[in-house]
């Protein structure tokens, strides 16, 4: 008895077993692969907020001032690609209204150059390629991917130091939820300058060697749970100075209760962490789910109709023909054969 199968038949079962092998290459092979930190990074975000700072014009504090923080991220692929790396230069600079906008840090209140290196898996800091300067910590510029609901170790670098940041639930940013997470820092020595004695109320002496004292009165951070992105930030950072082996402040370069992402900023990173969300849970999630439905549905009626198909031929196919009498039957039942006796 002669089978035949479809080639259609075939053809299903053949995508369905592919899509079966590919729903667990993508969860557990491309997923993860493609959560990593990028290189190619190039983003400003923008702090605003109202505060006091020394003005050198004035060689006073002024109060009730806006403050503005830019901070440059830029991604140096070419370092990245040579050492495996996420290796980004940060620029931040610190400016009253009379500085903006901050293209001269000489003009700034602050200005800082950093490089930061990160491991692209997990984001721990990885101590090469130009650091600078050595810090640890679990977040800083973002957070590890798939972000958990406890306290992170945040690297502060005018401190010097990391701050635990305890987990205070979720908040909406621009309509997009997101982990949130706050600490403070309490007044802590984090260097010394030599400034005018009068500054440390130490009027008759021409130069001290004064006290750099740093606080903050609260750090807020939401994060985007999937990629880490941090989607909003607030910091409440004071500089002071003060004499030597003093416990008060004597002059306040920088004090702030609030500076924070202004809007735009708000929106082009709420942005930034749906677009590569959504490509993970894709790749993650709905693909996997997809893929596997889809693949199993194929692989079943490409077997049914494999099964069917061989069924209809046995059913159909040719019978027994002994009896058959047809003309230009191969084996005709009563053929004469020329040697058969006749009657005479």
């Amino acid at each position: 008895m002669r089978r035949t199968t479809s080639p259609f038949s075939l053809i299903l079962l053949g995508l369905g077993a592919f899509l079966l092998v590919l729903a667990p290459l993508l969860a557990w092979y491309v997923e993860p692969r493609a959560k990593r930190t990028p290189i190619d990074i190039d983003t400003t975000t923008v702090f605003k907020g109202t505060g006091s700072y020394f003005d050198t014009a004035k060689i006073k504090t002024v109060r009730d001032k806006n403050l503005t923080i830019t901070r440059q991220v830029r991604g140096d692929v070419a370092d990245s690609e040579e050492h495996g790396r996420a290796v980004w230069d940060v620029v931040t600079s610190v400016d009253p209204d009379g500085s903006l906008p901050a293209a001269d840090p000489h003009d700034s209140l602050q200005w800082t150059q950093e490089r930061w290196v990160t491991d692209r898996k997990t984001n721990r800091p990885v101590h090469c390629c130009g650091e600078k300067p050595y810090f640890e910590g679990e977040a800083y510029l973002k957070f590890p991917f798939d972000v958990e609901k406890r306290s992170y170790l945040w690297w502060d670098n005018t401190l010097g130091a990391t701050v635990p940041l305890a987990y205070r639930g979720t908040k909406k940013v621009q309509g997009y939820e997101g982990y949130r997470f706050t600490g403070t820092v309490k007044a802590t020595r984090t260097g010394t300058r030599q400034v005018p004695g009068r500054l440390v109320g130490q009027p008759k002496k021409s130069q001290v060697i004064a006290d750099e004292y740093y606080a903050n009165h609260g750090i807020e951070l939401v994060a985007d749970q999937r990629t880490g992105r941090i989607i909003y930030a607030a910091i409440g950072p004071r500089k002071t100075l003060r004499a030597p082996g003093s416990d008060k402040d004597a002059t306040v370069l920088l004090d702030s209760e609030r500076v924070a992402f202004d809007t735009a900023t708000q929106k082009a990173q709420v942005k930034l962490a749906k677009d590569d969300s959504g490509r993970l849970k894709l790749v993650g999630g709905t693909l996997p789910v997809a893929a596997g439905a889809l693949g199993a549905a194929l692989a079943v009626a490409g077997i049914v109709l494999v099964v069917r198909g061989r069924r209809d031929d046995g059913a159909n196919g040719p019978g027994d023909s002994a009896g058959s009498t047809e003309p230009g039957s191969p084996n005709p039942a009563a053929s004469r054969s020329p040697l058969q006796s006749t009657t005479k």
